[in-house]
């Protein structure tokens, strides 16, 4: 064990790490005091002595790593006294090539188990202080030198592969692989020591986003995938978009609601400029509002995303003559009472768990469409904007798309938003290509974003 932490700190100071004399004292002294068996606290022994700064320690971990699971993963097969002959006499045929390269030498010496020479050369590279190319005049040299490095790499490669090709008769198919196997999980090993350059450890690095791009960010998150922070951290957001709004709408109006020239009023306020029209008097449009139905579905995933819909339309109600609400399974009950007589996040929650629908129930659109058409269509007229919120995925039932016909040509306008994977329409059970010729928009509404560009075509 001594010997193979001595070993450690050298191939550790080859790479870099500072480690004194003194510490490596400390350093046994504690290890002797611990189950070496145990790797966590064998670890954490070599890291309290070796890495002296929050810095130092990302650097020990990547170079421990290296050393004791990189540099030492077997092939999971026994080398035995035999194999192990015949990985000397490979070795030996690598020697026998004449190489000036550094590189090629230090590969050698890591095939052969001591890789000090090869994370030198590693160090060399990252440092950028090789000698053979110091000359060249820009920033390249880091990358040539690991090209020949990468060469060098290959070369050996190759002089394994003959000498494999060349004996295949002396050496049985057995000891063939377990000799490939071997050479390549070294070989495999320099290459990634090659590729990948140890990170800089800052964990105290604050990143700083600013508020539009976290906006932005939350706004492209699926409803599917928000954890019960996200989803309260979104409902905040969804207040402050619906401040905007309102104040969108209300300047909106004030600045439109002038309407034709009233030339009575005109000419009485001229009288007291002898007849000048020095105030010029217009007549108010009324207030234009229309009315908002919504039908949800309420089944597993769907209301995920209808319950954020329905916070944004009971929010910004006021830009509405009225907005009443229904949700469904195969069952159809109003909740517009819900939202009216609880606050709009309570009332999501009470519209589950206060109402009779039968959530365990199989989707029904058409046993839904023929409810509704049966106690509430005559809720529909000119001025209703009809909204349904679903998958349309209704369990291969009948869709009842004659319905959907009808109750368009009653109101207004029908807006199908389904917050299902674009990829997932019309597979299955899914009926979106039938009911889709009897809605005059259908949207993918399936973040905050898309479901805020809709809202702003409604309000706006």
């Amino acid at each position: 064990m001594v010997n193979l932490v001595l070993r450690f700190i050298s191939c550790s100071r080859a790479a870099g790490l500072r480690i004194s004399s003194s510490e490596t004292l400390d350093c046994l002294r504690h290890l002797e005091l611990i189950d070496v068996l145990d790797e966590p606290l064998f670890k954490n022994v070599l890291r309290s002595n070796f890495a002296k700064s929050r810095r130092e320690q990302g650097r020990f971990d990547h170079l421990y790593h290296l050393f004791f699971h990189e540099l030492r993963s077997g092939n999971s097969i026994p080398i035995t006294g035999e194999l192990s002959d015949r990985i000397d006499e490979v070795l030996r045929q690598i020697e026998k090539q004449e190489h000036d390269d550094s590189a090629y030498q230090a590969i050698a010496e890591l095939l052969k188990g001591n890789p000090l020479r090869y994370m030198e050369e590693m160090r060399r590279i990252q440092t950028d202080s090789s000698e053979s190319v110091s000359h060249l005049p820009n920033n390249f040299g880091p990358l040539v030198r690991r090209l020949q490095v990468m060469s060098q790499i290959t070369s050996i490669g190759d002089t394994v592969a003959r000498f494999m090709s060349s004996n295949i008769q002396a050496i049985p198919w057995e000891e063939r692989n377990a000799l490939t196997l071997h050479f390549n999980d070294r070989l495999e090993n320099a290459r990634r020591m090659l590729r990948e350059d140890p990170e800089p450890y800052n964990d105290e690095l604050n990143q700083v986003t600013s508020y539009e791009q976290h906006m932005n960010e939350m706004g492209n998150r699926s409803f599917f995938s928000l954890s019960r922070k996200e989803v309260v951290e979104m409902r905040e957001i969804i207040e402050q978009m619906v401040r905007k709004l309102k104040d969108t709408v209300q300047r909106r109006h004030v600045k439109n609601s002038r309407g034709v020239l009233d030339i009575k009023k005109t000419l009485r306020a001229s009288m007291k400029y002898q007849g000048v029209p020095v105030e010029i008097i217009f007549k108010h449009r009324p207030k234009r509002k229309g009315k908002i139905v919504t039908l949800c579905d309420v089944s597993g995933s769907v209301w995920s995303a209808a319950k954020f819909m329905l916070n944004m339309l009971y929010s910004l109600q006021d830009c509405f003559l009225q907005v009443r609400s229904f949700v469904f399974v195969s069952e159809l009950e109003e909740v517009t009472k819900i939202f009216e007589d609880h606050d709009i996040n309570k009332a999501i929650d009470k519209a589950l768990s206060d109402t009779k629908i039968n959530y365990e129930a199989s989707t029904d659109y058409g046993s839904s469409f023929r409810q509704f058409r049966r106690e509430h269509l005559d809720i529909l007229n000119k001025k209703t904007t009809l909204i349904i919120i679903g998958d349309a995925r209704s369990n291969y039932g009948n869709p009842e798309v004659e319905i959907l016909d009808e109750m368009r040509e009653k109101c207004r306008r029908v807006i199908w938003l389904n917050p299902e994977s674009l990829m997932f329409w019309n597979t299955g059970d899914s009926v979106m290509r039938d009911y889709q010729p009897y809605c005059n928009q259908v949207r993918h509404c399936q973040n905050l974003n898309q479901l805020t560009d809709f809202i702003k075509t409604l309000v706006l």
